[in-house]
């Protein structure tokens, strides 16, 4: 067995290296949405702090 025979998986190749692809991009797309939820969260959470401390 050779590597283009492995990659090729008997014709189903392009459906299972893509159902790959597909879910390795959810992924990259999940944690950068949740990073940006943190970080939009922690910003809204000092500035009710900064308000808090100024009254």
């Amino acid at each position: 067995m050779n590597w283009s025979e492995f990659f090729a998986m008997k014709g189903y190749g392009f459906y299972v290296w893509g159902s790959y692809g597909m879910a390795l991009l959810i992924f990259i797309i999940e944690i950068a949405l949740v990073r940006h939820k943190r970080t939009i969260t922690l910003q809204e959470l000092r500035m009710l702090r900064d308000a808090e401390k100024e009254e």
